[in-house]
């Protein structure tokens, strides 16, 4: 199973716009980070987890010709915002399969009603297939099992999930011991580390490298990055072993 980073910014992105900060002026490519999101290829399939507003460039970057599906962490717009983007695959392969909470279903129904729509369809419209995402039950893409995680952002309900041995999980600032549990001793975790001063809603570096010692994955890639972490190459001479940033366009194999 292959993952790519299609991107690893915050909902900013970065840099962001009209800033001036030391980091959004970067010219290291790895300072430059689309919104967030990853691409889980094996065989010939294709998944998504969230489609952000940079969905479209992501997609033409990695040449990516068949999307199987979209599993949406939340409902926030630089997580959702480029549904739209999925015509071009609902054009060749027909309603395309989206597994999400009930909430963020009914959230993406009012913002992108045209797409949910059952008649009279605006023609040119994408469709989709709802497959509804529930706490403790597991759910199949191909032919691989998925675990959803539930954590926390600040009071908004999260799913992450868990892939054989990959777990994502995504602005998170507080999860129960048992949702852990799930993930516990994976190859690789994904998780996010906003910055280094503390934050409502995301953990911060502190909280996500006391995150990965309960989790104790083989590697570990911190995601969901604003420009307030600092420079890449410099937050990653300080991080413990297998313990990473990752970048846009990063590509790791899971066995």
């Amino acid at each position: 199973m292959k993952i790519t980073f299609l991107g690893t910014g915050t909902s900013q992105g970065i840099p962001v716009i009209g800033s001036n900060h030391p980091v959004c002026q970067s010219k290291d490519p790895r300072d430059r980070r689309l919104r967030v999101s990853v691409l889980i290829s094996w065989k010939d399939y294709n998944y998504v987890i969230d489609c952000g507003p940079d969905f479209r460039q992501q997609m033409l970057t990695h040449a990516v010709n068949r999307l199987d599906g979209v599993l949406f962490t939340h409902e926030h717009s630089d997580h959702t915002a480029g549904i739209d983007d999925i015509r071009p695959y609902f054009f060749r392969q027909g309603d395309i399969p989206i597994y999400a909470h009930k909430r963020v279903i009914d959230n993406l129904n009012k913002r992108f009603d045209y797409i949910f729509a059952d008649s009279n369809r605006y023609p040119g419209a994408p469709a989709v297939q709802t497959n509804e995402v529930l706490k403790g039950t597991f759910f199949m893409i191909g032919d691989k099992k998925v675990i959803p995680v539930e954590a926390y952002h600040n009071r908004l309900q999260v799913f992450g999930y868990r892939i054989e041995n990959f777990a994502y999980l995504t602005d998170v600032k507080t999860i129960k011991d048992e949702e852990i549990d799930k993930i516990r001793g994976v190859k690789i975790l994904s998780i996010n580390a906003l910055r280094i001063d503390p934050h409502h809603s995301h953990f911060n570096l502190e909280e996500a490298l006391e995150f990965v010692e309960k989790v104790k994955p083989q590697r570990t890639y911190f995601t969901h990055i604003s420009h307030y972490l600092g420079f890449h190459e410099e937050v990653e001479k300080s991080l413990p072993k297998n313990v990473h940033l990752a970048y846009d366009n990063l590509v790791v194999s899971v066995a």
